[in-house]
Parts: structure tokens; sequence; C-alpha cells
């Protein structure tokens, strides 16, 4: 996490900005319990929210977490998301067109792969490609996408997600994960990140039993991506499930047999155009290839033309009829590329590169 001293420039600006004055941001910003240390024994108990402290930079939290048969559809603003399997897992995306990842990384909702969760679905043909792993310490999938079917701008570098963020109220906020690939039943992954952009993704959630989940689950290398925070063998077109072993952690590697540990310069030094180190891609097993259609055949269709989504399991929703509907189009207008600042604590610079896969700096971002 950043220090508390940059918390307090970046909230005294965001006040100063707003005509109020303040040399160190009031104790209400924070929550009362930051949210990677709320703890939920299963999506059964979760309440309503699970963010209820209403900060000053950023507001309320934008959906709910009791998520059921009544909010599911390409309405749905649930907030919580499953992390099972390569059939099963769940990514977070805007729950509406026309904004950059980095200046709603506050309001990102969950689109899953399979119905029964109550979220939003992937569409069909979104998916480029997936690699699954199940480590020791973690379960993690990377791949390639069609972002625009997630209500993201085509050219949109993205951002990234984790339980942290600058005020602790995560991004999203009162955004949380479970999972059953651990043990075969649903626990809480407190510690998660989740990269998403440039027509790529990344997203890893931590064992809770484990010793290091905090490590493995880095949250301060946002600006680096998915090379180095989720190092990986994923290929497009090719869907696979392996076993592998762990990652390094993220930021640490090692030099005349010593670890070293990686420090991420701030984003008012401009661009990051060298590494001193290329991350470790850990070695896999047991692979499993399958056909995406099969994987993934209660994916809704969703027109190129129209803003409209087709699928059983679509339903407006007691709670999601409260907002606008998604448009999920497959083309959208905007470009990346300029500098932008949000009140949900994050802020994104667009830079030149390629993915989030290689040495790429295509944005920085504030996690």
């Amino acid at each position: 996490m950043f220090a508390v001293t940059l918390y307090s420039s970046l909230f005294a600006l965001a006040l100063s900005a707003s005509g109020v004055l303040a040399q160190d941001p009031p104790s209400s910003t924070y929550p009362a319990v930051p949210l990677a240390q709320k703890r939920f024994d299963s999506p059964d108990s979760l309440p309503e929210k699970v963010d209820t402290d209403v900060g000053l930079i950023r507001g309320t939290q934008k959906g709910y977490n009791k998520c059921d048969k009544t909010t599911e559809g390409q309405d749905s603003l649930c907030q919580t998301m499953y992390f099972n399997s390569i059939d099963d897992f769940c990514l977070w995306a805007p729950p509406e067109t026309g904004k950059e990842v980095g200046s709603i990384e506050g309001e990102m909702v969950a689109w899953c792969t399979k119905p029964g969760h109550g979220t939003r679905l992937i569409p069909a043909g979104a998916l480029k490609g997936v690699q699954w792993m199940k480590t020791p310490d973690y379960v993690q999938a990377v791949g390639f996408l069609d972002q625009t079917l997630l209500n993201m701008t085509p050219d949109d570098f993205g951002g990234e997600m984790d339980p942290h963020g600058a005020d602790l109220r995560g991004n999203p906020m009162g955004g949380v994960v479970f999972s059953n690939a651990y043990n075969g039943k649903y626990q809480q992954a407190v510690e998660w990140h989740n990269f998403i952009g440039s027509n790529a993704f990344c997203f890893k959630a931590c064992d809770p039993n484990g010793p290091n989940a905090a490590h493995f689950c880095e949250h301060v290398f946002d600006r680096i991506g998915c090379a180095y925070n989720a190092p990986n063998n994923a290929q497009k077109d090719v869907f696979e499930s392996c076993q592998g072993d762990n990652q390094d952690f993220p930021g640490v590697y090692t030099v005349d047999g010593k670890a070293v540990t990686y420090t991420q310069p701030p984003e008012s030094l401009g661009a990051i155009s060298s590494m001193p180190y290329t991350a470790r891609v850990p070695q896999s097993s047991s692979c499993v290839t399958y056909t995406s259609s099969v994987l993934y055949a209660a994916a809704p269709t969703v027109s190129t033309s129209a803003a409209t989504t087709t699928t059983a399991a679509t339903s407006s929703g007691s709670k999601a009829s409260t907002t606008s509907k998604s448009t999920a189009a497959a083309t959208t207008s905007g470009a990346a590329g300029s500098s932008t600042s949000a009140g949900n604590g994050a802020s994104i610079v667009a830079m030149s590169g390629v993915s989030l896969f290689g040495i790429v700096f295509a944005a920085l971002f504030f996690a």
C-alpha cells in the first residue's frame, strides 16, 4: 500500500480542488474497517452492501453484494464475484460504456462466465483465450478478450482492481471475491488483484489459508501489469487449465543469489521505459485444453449494431432496474491517451506499449 503521506497528499489535493483545505485527511475519509479486513463466511452471509462507510472523496458503493436470481442479467450491479475454475470465473468491468477504467475503478461490477451468481454474464465471443492456473497458494486466470463486449472502449489501456485502494475501501468499493478452488467450499479470497485493459486481463485470487496471500496478491505494483504481477504463458485462442508452481512474489527478483525488491517509481517521474529484471514464469503441468464454445455455452450473444443482449438468464431485477440499462455494445467511441484523475482515488496516464503481457507500460494506475 502507498504510504500514508501519499494518501494525505492525494486527499489534500482533492479537498483543495473542491475548496476544502486541510493539512491531513479527516478520519471520516477512511472506513472504520478497511475492505481487506472485512470477513464473510460465505456469499449467503453478505449484507446488502459491504461498503457502508460514506467517504468524503468517493461517495457511496455503486452496487450491492446480496446477489441472486432477481439481480442476474446484463443490468446487474452485483459487486460480489466468483473465481472457481476455467469455466466459472468473473472479471471486474464497467457498469456502463463511455468511461475509461482508470476513472471508474471504484464502480466496477462483476461479469461472470456462468449464470447462477446474480451477476452479468460475459458475452459469447468476448474471451479470446484463457489460461487457468492452480498453484499451492493461489488460483489465476490470464487471457485475451474483446473488451468492447464488457463495456470498455476499444483502446482503453485499463486499470488494476484490488481490495485496498487509496482510501482503503477497495476498487471496486465493496468488491468481494469468493472461490471454491482451494478446498471445494466457498471461502472469501481476501487478497486478490485484477488487471484488465488493452484487450487482455489477469486475475489472481490468493488462498486465504496461505501464509503469503498478501505477497502473492500484491497491490502496489499497479504500473507494470500482468507480466510482472501474474507472469504466465497464456496464448491467444487457447483455453487451458493447468497445475502450476508459485511465482516469485511480485516485485521480487534475484541478483547474485540475493533477493531484491523492485521499487515502483512515482507517476510524477513519467513513463517507465525500462525494468531491471524480467519476471520468472512459473512451471506448469497437467494442462487440459478445452473448446471455448463448450466452456461458455451459457454466454449471451451480443448484437454488434444494437445495445442489447440476448440470454435466457437475463433479468431486469428489482435492484438492477434502478439504473439505466447497460449497453455492452460491440463498438464504442472514446480514446485513451489523455491523463485523467478521478474521485475514486485512481489516476491513469496512457503511454505507448503493446499489451499487459510484455514489458508493457501502456497505462499507469494508482491502486
